[in-house]
């Protein structure tokens, strides 16, 4: 009995995404460019923005501290990744698993949040724009990142003490490229039932509450621009949320596909190759939907790299 419980856990193998030898150097180099793309390509949004005063609004301020947890998000389960295929090693220790899980959910809350967040910029700005600077205060923009951290830090932490309750084997095969709580909770050799329960009704929670702020933001949005009589007013205004809404897509969709896909094949192989799309391709485009869609982003990314190239 003391051989099945938790505590004697020393380890999990990730089983991965192919257990393919040949395929290895292929995966290593494709997770490698698309991990150095979007660490470089977000990191360049940071220093753009950072880099040009007349961007120190609230809403580069809000792109800036997606950027950063973007690079976090996919920073929590690339590099593992690429240790393993590189070393040919599937384990990893039990602390680093759940540590994994905490800081996925953590990252993965705080962007669904911040494109909340962002939406309500978006409402303010185009729905009340003679009290944007009042609302949109710099104390505001700071209290809703704020929260967002403190919100995600105790729901990730609940997760996590919820998946240290539980017991498994001395040999658990993960079959994903990284620690998934809902992949955890399937390999336990416990009763989940009420820990599942849980997983579903808060993440519900949090899901649901950014998404009808999103929804009704741009439910606001729409209202007040078919009350416009200029078209060009119509398309200025609009055109400021054509990034946000494009990133918001992409994550909600990738997402959703992910989620849908495993409640409808019994493949975990199938799951875990649809998941790159949610864990590592969204993060990586988000940059270049920043940049290619606005004009003061992609001034200031042109800026930059012009001081950059030509020296002191």
């Amino acid at each position: 009995m003391e051989e099945d419980n938790h505590t004697v856990i020393s380890q999990f193998l990730l089983l991965g995404l192919s257990e393919d030898r040949d395929l290895q150097p292929i995966l290593f180099g494709l997770f490698l460019s698309m991990y150095l793309v979007t660490v470089l390509g977000n990191l360049l949004i940071i220093l753009a923005v950072s880099s040009e005063s007349h961007l120190h609004t609230p809403m580069y301020f809000f792109l800036t501290n997606l950027s950063f947890v973007d690079i976090c998000f996919t920073s929590t389960t690339v590099p593992k990744m690429l240790v393993n295929i590189h070393s040919q090693s599937k384990g990893i220790s039990y602390i680093d698993c759940f540590t994994q899980v905490y800081f996925f959910m953590f990252f993965a809350g705080i962007d669904d949040f911040l494109l909340t967040v962002m939406a309500f910029d978006r409402f303010v700005a185009i729905c009340h724009p003679l009290n944007y600077t009042v609302i949109m205060n710099p104390q505001l923009c700071v209290l809703l990142v704020l929260m967002s951290w403190i919100i995600m830090f105790w729901f990730s932490l609940i997760h996590v003490v919820l998946l240290k309750q539980l017991t498994f084997s001395i040999v658990t095969e993960i079959p994903h490229f990284f620690c998934e709580v809902a992949q955890l909770y399937k390999v336990s050799s416990s009763d989940t039932l009420i820990s599942i329960i849980i997983m579903y009704v808060s993440t519900a929670l949090v899901v649901v509450f950014p998404v009808t702020g999103i929804l009704y933001s741009y439910s606001q949005i729409v209202s007040t621009l078919m009350r416009m009589s200029s078209v060009n007013n119509k398309y200025k205004a609009f055109s400021t949320c054509g990034s946000h809404l494009c990133v918001v897509s992409l994550f909600y969709g990738t997402a959703l596909g992910v989620y849908l896909s495993s409640a409808v094949t019994h493949s975990s192989k199938k799951s875990t190759v649809i998941s790159v799309m949610y864990t590592v391709v969204t993060p990586m485009l988000n940059p270049f939907i920043y940049s290619l869609r606005n004009k003061d982003v992609k001034g200031a990314l042109g800026r930059l790299l012009s001081r950059a190239t030509s020296g002191p």
